[in-house]
């Protein structure tokens, strides 16, 4: 027993020293992006944990901070990603009525058929169909984003993400943390920066220590101030778009997450109820009997 608290608190102390080194290589960016480079791990920096509304136990979503998201994706991210698997449908859940969703999908284009002929046709969308892709096929995609087709946001708030290490992750299993998608979203659009003094990025390419696979990425910043205008009197700001499309960007990756919130939070209950009877029944049981 000693032994093994031991081997934990050396490895909390190893835990706690990799944190300061990468605090360290935070306030000299050019090293850090030096020694990325040669370990091959990225990102560079670490992404900061934001506040969400549907954070822990207990959170839920903002519709209003959703449906902001939804008019950032629909007025920007949508020229150049996808959104394959999220039906228009589903907008409902954001507080808009039948109608406004109906009228919402018909501002899209999708394509149907065969008709009669066996000939492919496009029609207006409905809210049966899903967000479609911009762009007709993968090759148009990337021939189209410097040879880097734009991943499908159906899932990327879940598909992404720092992965945290010792000993925060166990943490996260009583705190419920699962918003490093998010968090990353929000890192990336607001870490565009100049490459610091000495660094190199390949033409065509744009610096963010916070990008997961390298020091630069294809896509140029997609957002800034006053880009999108808000109708509720939200501010207009980068730092705004990036909180409210990453949100958006969560609710389309889990549309379910305050009922699966719900029905785990009944289960702990249940869980415990019925721990308390078998421990009650067990001294029940064995009071009379001589031990």
């Amino acid at each position: 027993m000693k032994k093994l608290v031991t081997s934990i608190a050396l490895i909390a102390a190893l835990a706690g020293f990799s944190g300061v080194a990468v605090a360290a290589e935070e306030g000299d960016l050019a090293h850090a992006v030096e020694h990325a480079a040669k370990v091959g791990h990225y990102p560079i920096l670490k992404p900061e944990e934001m506040d969400w509304s549907f954070a822990g136990p207990f959170g839920k979503y903002d519709k209003g901070q959703l449906q902001r998201g939804l008019k950032v994706y629909t007025e920007v991210c949508s020229a150049c990603h996808s959104m394959n698997l999220v039906a228009f449908r589903t907008l409902e859940d954001l507080g808009y009525s039948e109608a406004q969703v109906k009228a919402f999908a018909a501002n899209y284009e999708v394509q149907d058929g065969p008709n009669a002929d066996g000939e492919m046709f496009t029609r207006k969308a409905v809210p049966s169909d899903y967000f479609p892709s911009p762009f007709p096929n993968k090759e148009a995609a990337a021939a189209a984003n410097n040879g880097a087709a734009p991943p499908d946001f159906s899932l990327i708030a879940k598909a992404r993400g720092v992965t945290r290490g010792f000993p925060q992750f166990v943490f996260d299993i009583f705190t419920q943390y699962q918003q490093g998608g998010p968090d990353y979203i929000h890192a990336l659009l607001t870490g565009y920066k100049e490459p610091p003094e000495g660094v190199t990025v390949a033409e065509g390419t744009h610096f963010n220590p916070y990008f997961v696979s390298a020091a630069a990425l294809a896509m140029a910043p997609p957002l800034s101030d006053g880009q999108v205008t808000y109708d509720d009197g939200s501010p207009e700001t980068l730092d705004q778009y990036s909180r409210d499309v990453a949100a958006f960007l969560m609710w389309a990756a889990e549309p379910h997450l305050e009922d699966r919130k719900r029905m785990g939070f009944m289960v702990m209950i249940f869980l415990a109820i019925f721990t308390a009877l078998v421990y009650l029944t067990k001294k029940s049981v064995y009071a009379n009997k001589e031990h």
